[in-house]
């Protein structure tokens, strides 16, 4: 994540940082919080009122977590079961279609 947002944004700190907040702490679905800027900070301010900002910043975080998640696809899904399959091969029998 840190990565592609680092393609649109300048980073304060280039590492992910933990916190406490009780919506990063649910059991049953990853999250995230991304910060995409400070609204004290005037240059940043401007940037995160522009709507190609907006959209650079929207991609950025897109590709983060699309990426994350085929790398580390949850049991059970689409992507787990096609990332078990590479490599595998199937011979088709007499008969089959």
């Amino acid at each position: 994540m840190l990565r592609k947002v680092d393609t649109v944004a300048k980073l304060h700190k280039n590492r992910v940082e933990q916190a406490g907040f009780a919506v990063l702490k649910s059991p049953d679905i990853p999250s995230i919080l991304v910060e995409t800027g400070f609204i004290s900070n005037p240059s940043e301010s401007q940037l995160l009122a522009s709507s190609s900002y907006q959209k650079k910043m929207a991609r950025a975080i897109h590709e983060g977590i699309r990426e994350w998640f085929l790398a580390h696809p949850p049991s059970g899904t689409l992507i787990a079961w096609q990332k078990q399959q590479v490599g595998q091969q199937y011979t088709i029998a007499r008969g089959e279609r």
